[in-house]
């Protein structure tokens, strides 16, 4: 049965929420112990891209832990990490030939940021160590991730104890920060990263980190054709790595293996991801070009850091596993072609006035909320809106992915959807139908 929190010694991240006890999952979905069924409509927090209970994966964990579960990365190497480095290798953009392992998407931004610092220092230029990054972004929950993450709301506790580092504006078409149409528009957006690296001094800089769709800050923000470009020409032009995040959308969520894939562009890192192992086991990874391998063995020698489960082969091998069951289903060109067909759904709730944009691409889509379509304006988030739909689809057997603070990082509320890429057209059907229900619902009791 499900508790509330007081009832048991786990620290909960909402102490007064009542959490259902989950039992078992298949497919896209999850039962709990009173035998309630529940849609994943967000693989959690968009992470299970194949699905709940896939035996293939089963198999591969019990076969390696047959074999051996743990080694450490200063002392071995297993057949399991090679493997699925090759496999990432295969699939990244060319030239991102080396990865680094790591248990948890935090870890793997700011192995990123030490990566991309080292790198500065062991080729000669120590004056490089600043990181830009993006407001309405999502880096991680640690204090590192977090100075670099754009959200007032996921900020403000632990304001004091960040790190001060310079960010720009987001490419946010509906909310466009120089008032812009996106059809019009010169990518003044991107230029702002040229703006900000002079103001900041180009020697002082030595990395961009962004989200190629941002997530979990605005509910799937799909940047316009040529910002990408510009920005690696803008990296390029004054000597700054280009770090994308691909926490939430590598591995297929938006219907090419890495999001950035889209726009031809080739980072210096990727940081991913959620799905590469589907939920299965925690483990995110770095994949990096090799001049930058190659200037730290030159320099240092060692890359000066590390974390007990880096390369832990029983994750390896999980992640190996869940790359060849995309690759068998054809999963990567499934997105895209479901992704189609979600937003064609999720269109009809332009019904509703509250609704103001839909949007996305793959299976990676955002509804945002507004109190006046027109303006624009946001609802008070004291009514927590976003809160309302997401808890009252949740009654009704639908998991989704609400989130705040979009418009300015205190204002702004949506809904993120990101099922897993097993899903059919008839379980789209129902995610629509359980959400059209919701926002009825809410938009009735508080008469909005």
């Amino acid at each position: 049965m499900g508790k509330k929190t007081n009832e048991d010694h786990v620290f909960y991240r909402n102490p007064t929420k009542y959490y259902p006890t989950a039992e078992r999952g298949k497919g896209i979905y999850i039962y709990d112990s009173e035998g309630k069924q529940y849609i994943d409509g967000s693989g959690g927090a968009v992470v299970v891209n194949i699905g709940h209970g896939v035996k293939e994966i089963q198999e591969a964990m019990l076969k390696q832990a047959g074999m051996i579960s743990f080694t450490h990365g200063s002392q071995f190497t297993t057949e399991a990490a090679i493997e699925l480095a090759d496999k990432i290798v295969n699939i990244s953009p060319p030239g991102l030939d080396r990865v680094y392992f790591l248990s948890g998407g935090s870890e793997a931004v700011e192995t990123a940021v030490k990566m991309a610092r080292q790198y500065q220092v062991d080729r000669g230029v120590p004056s490089k160590y600043k990181v830009i990054s993006r407001w309405t972004s999502y880096h991680g929950n640690t204090l590192g991730a977090l100075a670099l993450s754009g959200h007032t709301g996921r900020r403000k506790y632990h304001q004091p104890l960040l790190q001060h580092t310079p960010h720009i504006v987001p490419a946010y078409c509906y909310r466009c920060p120089f008032g812009m149409e996106k059809e019009t528009c010169n990518l003044e957006c991107a230029e702002d990263l040229e703006r900000t690296i002079l103001y900041e001094g180009p020697d002082s800089v030595s990395a961009f980190i962004a989200e190629p769709v941002v997530g979990a800050t605005a509910g799937a923000l799909v940047p316009k054709d040529g910002y990408f470009q510009r920005i690696r020409e803008i990296c390029d032009k004054y000597d700054v790595l280009l770090m994308v995040d691909e926490v939430m959308t590598g591995i297929g969520r938006t219907g090419r293996y890495f999001a950035v894939d889209h726009w031809n562009v080739i980072p210096d890192m990727i940081i991913c991801a959620k799905g590469l192992a589907s939920g299965y086991t925690p483990i995110y990874c770095v994949a990096a070009k090799e001049k930058i391998r190659k200037a730290i063995m030159e320099g240092n020698g060692n890359f000066v850091h590390g974390h007990t489960y880096s390369q832990n082969p029983l994750s390896c091998a999980v992640a190996s596993a869940v790359l060849d069951y995309i690759d068998k289903h054809d999963l990567i060109n499934r997105s895209a072609t479901m992704g189609v067909y979600l937003l064609d759904k999720l269109g009809s709730l332009r019904k509703y006035s509250i609704v103001g944009d839909i949007r996305g691409l793959g299976l990676f889509a955002g509804v945002e909320f507004v109190k006046n379509r027109k303006t624009k304006e946001t609802f008070d988030p004291g009514l927590k809106l976003n809160a309302l739909i997401g808890n009252r689809a949740f009654k009704k057997g639908l998991i989704c992915y609400p989130g705040g603070g979009g418009a300015d990082g205190v204002n702004g509320d949506h809904i993120l959807l990101a099922p897993p890429l097993i899903i059919t057209e008839k379980q789209i059907d129902k995610i629509v139908a359980i959400l059209d229900e919701s926002i009825n619902e809410i938009v009735k009791e508080k008469n909005l």
